[in-house]
Formats: structure tokens, sequence, C-alpha cells
């Protein structure tokens, strides 16, 4: 199977020869292999497995997305990924990262709302010229 790891502005992984991968959908563990049928998933946060000849087995981490597999190529859309064979590794750089952009996704969120609340005083004291 191709895996294609796709992230909103960049091609994460384009990996060839996939034998097999496991990941984490809303129905629970799935697993593909390269004769299974067409399929279409919901991703939730977790962790793809995936295995090749050259490189063995590797762990992703994923954000929620989706799956789309059609024939051979198995595309997954999410918005973050980290890579590592290493499943202590990858915890590491999970906790740091994703916790990280969780924070500053807060932040974020806190500023957007302060700018609404702003807008809509604006827009009601126009009103009431």
């Amino acid at each position: 199977m191709r895996l294609k790891i796709l992230l909103p502005f960049r091609v994460f992984a384009d990996i060839n020869a996939v034998s097999r991968m496991v990941v984490e959908t809303t129905e629970g563990s799935t697993g593909l292999l390269p004769h299974r049928l067409d399929c279409v998933a919901s991703l939730v946060p977790g962790i793809l497995e995936y295995e090749t000849e050259d490189a063995g087995i590797v762990y992703v981490a994923l954000d929620e997305g989706v799956l789309i597999k059609a024939g051979p190529e198995v595309l997954i859309s999410v918005r973050r990924a980290i890579a590592d064979s290493d499943l202590g590794h990858l915890l590491d750089q999970v906790i740091q990262d994703f916790l990280t952009r969780s924070d500053e996704d807060e932040a974020a969120r806190s500023v957007m709302a302060k700018l609404e609340v702003g807008l809509l005083h604006r827009l009601a004291g126009l009103q009431h010229e």
C-alpha cells in the first residue's frame, strides 16, 4: 500500500510498500492490509502503526482527522502528526508538542472571543446612533 499523511499545509509523509497498518477510528482500532476493501473512516486522536520492510514498525501520533482507502492508496488527513519508531520518544514529543499547542490554541480562542465581544459592542453602539 502507499500511505500519505496530509497536514493542512504540507505532506507529512509519503510511504510506499506499507505491508500493514493499524489506526484508531471512532469505531475503535482498525487494521488495514493491502487487499482490504476501500473504506472511509473518521479518526480520533491516537497512534497509527504501520510497517514496511525497510523501516520496520513506525508509530505516528495523529490528531483527529479522516482516512480514505482507495485501492492501494491510503490517504490520512489530520491537523497534526508526529512520527517515531520508539513509543517512549513519541510520548515525550506528543507531550511537548500537542499539549503546548493545546495551550496556544486556548490562548488564541480567548483572544478571538474578546475580539468577537468587542465587535458586538461596537455593532450595538452603531444601532443606537
